[in-house]
């Protein structure tokens, strides 16, 4: 189904331009795109040196913003290609007065362009698309394709923290950090019966437990 676009959608765009960056979509070939360098000035946005972590697809921001709130000392980009859904996040974060979380619109494909190697301690996908269909596979954010991305961004020793609610996409994200050279640190196979400590709840997970669905979650280190 079509998303409707959402009420003065460019208003409320250049009212948070303070805490976001859109992705230059000029360069039409993503490959190309990603080889560019146009690297976020984290400690200026931020005002300090504090750990970097990055969100990828951050839905309407339930996650970034609890965890933003309470990790003071941690800073937070959370990414999502959708500026009609990322607008709700941003107000969100700008309700709350949060000042250790910014937003980048782009494609997880060009990541690479916003951030220098090295720069991430954690990244978290949390219910991104499984993209079950045959055919797509390559599509999905723990391809190998995106590891690599995620690699080259990652400190030594950062983290991946997935989460998910299909269990096909779940099994096909532990072979790909295997096969990528992540050392799987745990996992979960049911985190409503085996809850984490400090773990943060999405809207997509709230509404996956109440209709009674596993919910799986990994941490894998680079």
């Amino acid at each position: 189904m079509r998303m409707h676009r959402k009420s003065r959608l460019d208003e409320r765009l250049m009212s948070c331009a303070d805490i976001f960056t859109a992705a230059d979509v000029t360069q039409k070939n993503m490959k190309i795109a990603a080889e560019e360098r146009d690297f976020l000035p984290l400690e200026e946005i931020f005002g300090n040196d504090n750990p970097v972590r990055l969100e990828i697809g951050c839905g309407k921001g339930k996650f970034i913003c609890e965890l933003a709130a309470r990790e003071k000392n941690v800073n937070f980009v959370a990414c999502e290609k959708i500026s009609n859904v990322l607008i709700e996040a941003m107000e969100r974060a700008k309700a709350e007065g949060l000042k250790n979380v910014y937003f980048l619109n782009c494609a997880a494909e060009v990541l690479a362009r916003y951030f220098a190697e090295g720069s991430i301690e954690t990244v978290y996908l949390n219910f991104s698309n499984p993209l079950p269909k045959q055919g797509y596979k390559k599509q999905r954010l723990t391809h190998p394709r995106f590891l690599l991305i995620y690699g080259r961004l990652l400190k030594d020793g950062g983290k991946i923290i997935q989460k998910t609610d299909d269990e096909d996409f779940y099994r096909f994200s532990l072979e790909s950090y295997k096969s990528c050279g992540f050392k799987i640190l745990s996992v979960c196979e049911d985190l409503a019966a085996e809850p984490v400590e400090g773990d943060v709840e999405t809207e997509h997970e709230r509404l996956f437990k109440s209709r009674g669905k596993k919910i799986y979650r990994i941490v894998a280190e680079k």
